[in-house]
């Protein structure tokens, strides 16, 4: 689990700073269940690099990181992800309901305060990503980052929105979290929905990657010879760079998500583009090798314990 001095953390890819907010670190459930298509074994016989970062062999259960990825990228400070946010009413939900962390304290760690936000990216719209778009002032929920645009993917906005009527998926806890965190942001103006393809700056663009909700979308960073691809829940834990035909239980669209995470694993075995998913425990980052048919772990990143300052 993250030490408190190691939740806070850098490193730099070409002309982009790379902050990694880790908002909770810790057991989150069994593998059996999260992840049905990997067999024990795979966690056995990996548990030399697995444990204690991704796995907890007392009880077999799945490790993972909440986290988001704070981009200094020409200029602006961009945000990739929310977390799950505070005071939220997640029913069914145990770890995220009502939750109070300190995401805010740890941004002001890193020099970010909610004005200077630019971009927000919400990979898609599950519930420990969009969290901290908003926060309740005076019993309403606001944008946190006030002069930021919020890019969503349009499909997921959709699926999630009012205008699907609880249809393919859609649960109540979803009509809540759209309610909390998304519905405030249009209401402010602030969103933009986006489709296909989107271009932030030289080095940052957004690409859609369907498959674990109908608008899931990787983020692809290229500055000077570093590549990397911030890869949302395209996967949860390690162990599907290495059986990347089996999904978590939460993947909306099974066989879409396989063919999308075989794609950006090929990919970033090719072009060495640095692996970042929305979960990953250890330095959260971690180079992909290609192997016969299949993808193995290269080298973990290097991040540097980011010292406390305060937000300019």
């Amino acid at each position: 689990m993250a030490e408190e001095n190691e939740r806070v953390q850098t490193m730099v890819l070409g002309d982009v700073e790379v902050i990694r907010i880790v908002e909770w670190h810790e057991p989150f459930a069994p593998t059996s269940g999260m992840f049905p298509g990997v067999d024990t074994e795979v966690w056995k016989s990996n548990e030399n690099w697995l444990a204690p970062d991704h796995w907890q062999p007392e009880g077999d259960l799945a490790v993972l990181a909440l986290q988001t990825w704070v981009l200094r990228s020409a200029g602006r400070t961009v945000l990739v992800d929310t977390a799950v946010g505070n005071g939220r009413e997640r029913p069914g939900m145990a770890p995220f309901h009502r939750r109070q962390g300190d995401f805010l304290g740890l941004l002001a760690q890193a020099g970010v305060r909610p004005e200077d936000v630019d971009v927000v990216v919400n990979t898609h719209l599950h519930v420990d990503h969009v969290g901290w778009n908003t926060v309740d002032a005076d019993g309403q929920w606001v944008p946190t980052f006030p002069h930021a645009q919020y890019l969503i993917p349009a499909a997921d906005d959709f699926h999630y929105g009012p205008d699907n009527a609880y249809g393919n998926g859609r649960q109540e806890v979803d009509r809540l979290i759209y309610e909390d965190s998304i519905a405030p942001v249009h209401r402010a103006g602030q969103a933009v929905l986006w489709e296909g393809a989107h271009h932030i700056d030289e080095h940052l663009t957004l690409e859609s990657a369907p498959g674990h909700t109908p608008g899931s979308s990787v983020l692809r960073l290229a500055s000077g010879s570093d590549r990397a691809v911030f890869a949302g829940d395209l996967l949860h834990s390690p162990v599907q760079i290495l059986h990347p035909c089996c999904n978590s239980n939460a993947c909306l669209d099974p066989r879409q998500a396989v063919a999308s995470r075989r794609r950006i694993l090929a990919r970033a075995a090719e072009q060495r583009e640095l692996l970042i998913p929305a979960h990953f425990g250890g330095t959260g980052a971690v180079e992909v090798r290609k192997k016969a048919d299949g993808f193995t772990l290269g080298p973990w990143a290097t991040t540097h314990p980011l010292k406390g300052q305060p937000a300019s």
